[in-house]
C-alpha cells in the first residue's frame, strides 16, 4: 500500500504490501500534508457534511480518563472535510481519486490487531449493508430496531455503524437489545475499542519502522493512523467482533463502490439497500444521478439480495440492474404502488410523511436478514412472492415505532420551556422538501411556527426555496406556514470580543424568504444560543396570549447538532 503511507515511507524503511494502483491517492495526498501534525478535529463521517470544528472539550486531568484519552486521539486525526476537499477538481491526468480507496482500507484494517475481512467473516457476524442519498440512516434504525426485537439470549445485542454524530461521538455505534437495553455505546466500550485500535496500529508502526527517541511519539501519534470515518469504522467493526456481535446494521458514508465500509467480505452480507438517490457528493461521485447510483450499488454482493424503491427515472434503474448483473446480486425493485397501498405504521420515534417508503425497505431487508440467519416466519409473511407489507409481524410493527436517530425527523422539547422543535439534518432539495411537508403537516394554523436555517457550504438560497415550496405543497398553496424565520451560523456561542463573523449567507437567504412572504417576520443571527434565546423569548409572548409555538431547525446536521447541545445545556 505504498500510497496509503507514501509520506511515511519517505522518511522510514517500511514494509508495505504491494499497491494494485500505482498513482497516489486522494486519501494518501491530504496525508502527505498533515502526516505527523495535529489536525483540525473530525467534521463529520459523512466527509462534506458540516459539522462542529470541536465537539468535546478534553478536561485537565492527570492521568486522563481512558474515554477523554480516545477523543482527544480521536480528534487529532485527519478530518473527512479535508479528504474530500481534493476531489473539488478533476487531476490533470485523469486519474480516479478513488481508485486505492478499498486497498488502502484493507492495509488500515491489517493493521487492527489482523482485523481483516477473513476474521471478520469467521467471526460470524452477518450484516445489513445501506447505502443512499437520503434515508439511508433512517432505513438502518429501522433495520436494527426490528432485529433487536429477534435477537436471542446467546446473541445479546445488534449493532448498528451509522453516521455523522450530531452530539456525541458514541452516537454512531449502537449495541441493541429486544429489552431496549443500550443504544449508543457505553463511554467504557467505546474508549476501549478506540484505544485498542489506535494501539493496534501504533505498535504495527513500530514493529515495522522501530523506534527512536524522536520517531517513538510520532508512531504513537495521528501520522500512522487513517483518517477519522476510516478509524471509526474499523473501531465499530473491532467492537462488534470482540462483543460478539451476530446480527449487525452497516451504514456507507458516501458512495459505496469506494466506501470505507465496503471492505465487508460477501459473507458477512445478507442484504444490501439503495435508499432514495439525488445529487450529492458530485466531486466524489459524480453529477447526474446515474454515475451516483453506480457508486451506491457497489455494494452488491454475488448470491444477495438488494433491495430498492423503483426509481421514476428508467435510465437509472437500468444502471441499478447492470450493476446487480454485473455483481451477481438479485435486485429487488419495490414499487411505489406497493409503498402508497400500504397503510404504514403509525406513532413511531421517527416521524415525516417520507418515512412510509424508508419503512418499506427495512421490512424487506430485515425480512431478507433474518431468514438468512435461520428465522421461520409463519403464514404469508414467510412465503416469498405471497407477502404483503400488510402482512408483516408484531415484532415488525414494534421495532418500526422504536426506531430512533437523532437529527432525523426528531421531535425534542426545550428543556427551559417545552417548545416543540422538529430537528432534521437534511441538506439536499429532496430531503428539504420533505421537512418542509413534515413540519407543514405538524404545524396548524394558529400559533407562531418559526424556522431556524443554515447551509455554508452548498447553494442556501436553491435548499432554503426547496423546503419552502415543500412546506407550502403540504398547506394546500398557502405561503404562510412559518410566521417567524432565523438565519444563523452554526457556531453554538456568540463571538468573543473584536471577532467579526461573516454573515454573507444568512442574508442571503433571508432576502429569499423576503422575496417569497414578506409576512414572514426574519432575523439573522451570528450564533446559535443567541437564536434559541430569541425562540425562547417569541415562545414565551406567545403562551401569555394562549397561542402555541412549533419550531423547526434543519439545513445542515451541524446547525442540527448545536441547536441540540445548546438546548440540553
Amino acid at each position: 500500500m505504498r500510497a496509503a503511507c507514501r509520506s511515511l515511507s519517505r522518511r522510514y524503511s517500511i514494509s508495505i504490501p504491494p499497491h494494485p494502483y500505482p498513482q497516489q491517492s486522494a486519501f494518501s495526498t491530504a496525508r502527505k500534508k498533515t502526516w505527523f501534525s495535529r489536525a483540525t478535529p473530525p467534521v463529520s463521517s459523512s466527509p462534506t457534511a458540516t459539522r462542529p470544528r470541536s465537539l468535546h472539550t478534553t478536561p485537565k486531568m492527570s492521568p486522563p480518563s481512558d474515554y477523554q484519552k480516545a477523543l482527544s486521539r480521536l480528534s487529532a486525526l485527519q478530518s473527512n472535510l479535508a479528504i474530500t476537499s481534493l476531489f473539488t477538481a478533476p487531476l490533470p491526468d485523469g486519474t480516479d481519486r478513488n481508485a486505492a480507496a478499498i486497498p488502502e482500507m484493507l492495509f488500515w484494517l491489517s493493521r487492527a490487531g489482523g482485523l481483516s475481512p477473513q476474521a471478520i467473516a469467521s467471526s460470524g457476524l452477518k450484516c445489513v449493508h445501506v447505502a443512499g442519498t437520503k434515508g439511508k440512516g433512517s432505513v438502518s434504525a429501522f433495520v436494527g430496531s426490528i432485529l433487536a426485537q429477534y435477537s436471542q439470549p446467546e446473541h445479546k445485542v445488534v449493532g448498528v455503524y451509522t453516521s455523522p454524530h450530531l452530539v456525541d461521538q458514541r452516537e454512531r455505534i449502537s449495541l441493541l437489545s429486544a429489552q431496549g437495553n443500550g443504544l449508543m455505546i457505553s463511554e467504557e466500550k467505546f474508549a476501549k475499542y478506540v484505544n485498542l485500535v489506535w494501539d493496534s496500529m501504533t505498535d504495527e508502526a513500530k514493529r515495522q519502522l522501530g523506534s527512536g527517541a524522536k520517531a517513538e511519539e510520532e508512531l504513537e501519534g495521528p501520522g500512522t493512523k487513517p483518517f477519522y470515518f476510516r478509524f471509526l469504522t474499523i473501531v465499530a467493526l473491532r467492537a462488534f467482533v470482540d462483543e460478539g456481535v451476530r446480527d449487525a446494521v452497516v451504514e456507507c458514508g458516501i458512495g459505496g463502490e469506494y466506501d470505507s465500509t465496503n471492505v465487508l467480505p460477501g459473507e458477512s452480507v445478507t442484504a444490501a439497500v439503495v435508499t432514495q438517490l439525488g445529487i450529492d457528493h458530485v466531486g466524489m461521485l459524480g453529477d447526474t444521478v446515474e454515475k451516483i447510483a453506480w457508486h451506491k450499488a457497489g455494494i452488491f454482493k454475488r448470491g444477495v439480495k438488494a433491495f430498492t424503491i423503483r426509481h421514476p427515472r428508467e435510465t437509472v434503474g437500468e444502471v441499478l440492474r447492470e450493476r446487480a448483473r454485473e455483481k451477481g446480486a438479485g435486485l429487488v425493485e419495490v414499487s411505489e404502488e406497493e409503498v402508497r397501498g400500504w397503510k404504514g405504521v403509525e406513532g413511531g420515534r421517527l416521524q415525516g410523511p417520507f418515512q412510509k417508503g424508508n419503512m418499506a425497505l427495512a421490512v424487506h431487508a430485515a425480512r431478507e436478514h433474518l431468514i438468512r440467519t435461520g428465522h421461520k416466519f409463519e403464514g404469508r409473511f414467510g412465503v416469498d412472492g405471497e407477502w404483503g407489507l400488510d402482512d408483516i409481524p408484531e415484532e415488525f410493527v414494534k421495532g418500526l415505532k422504536e426506531a430512533s436517530l437523532r437529527g432525523r425527523c426528531e421531535v425534542v422539547r426545550d428543556g427551559k420551556d417545552g417548545t416543540e422543535w422538529l430537528v432534521d439534518g437534511a441538506h439536499t432539495e429532496d430531503s428539504l422538501a420533505g421537512v418542509g411537508e413534515w413540519f407543514a403537516s405538524r404545524a396548524g394554523d394558529d400559533g407562531l411556527r418559526v424556522l431556524v436555517f443554515n447551509q455554508q457550504e452548498r447553494d442556501p438560497k436553491i435548499l432554503l426555496t426547496a423546503l419552502l415550496n415543500g412546506a407550502e405543497k403540504e398547506a394546500g398553496g398557502s405561503k404562510q406556514v412559518f410566521t417567524h424565520a432565523f438565519f444563523t451560523r452554526n457556531e453554538e456561542l456568540p463571538p468573543k470580543e473584536g471577532e467579526k463573523r461573516d454573515l454573507a449567507v444568512q442574508t442571503k437567504v433571508e432576502e429569499t424568504m423576503r422575496e417569497y412572504s414578506g409576512a414572514v417576520e426574519s432575523r439573522v443571527c451570528d450564533n446559535v444560543q443567541s437564536t434559541i434565546e430569541q425562540v425562547r423569548a417569541l415562545a414565551a409572548k406567545a403562551r401569555a396570549e394562549g397561542k402555541e409555538c412549533r419550531v423547526v431547525a434543519t439545513g445542515s446536521f451541524h446547525l442540527v447538532g448545536s441547536v441540540l447541545r445548546s438546548m440540553n445545556e
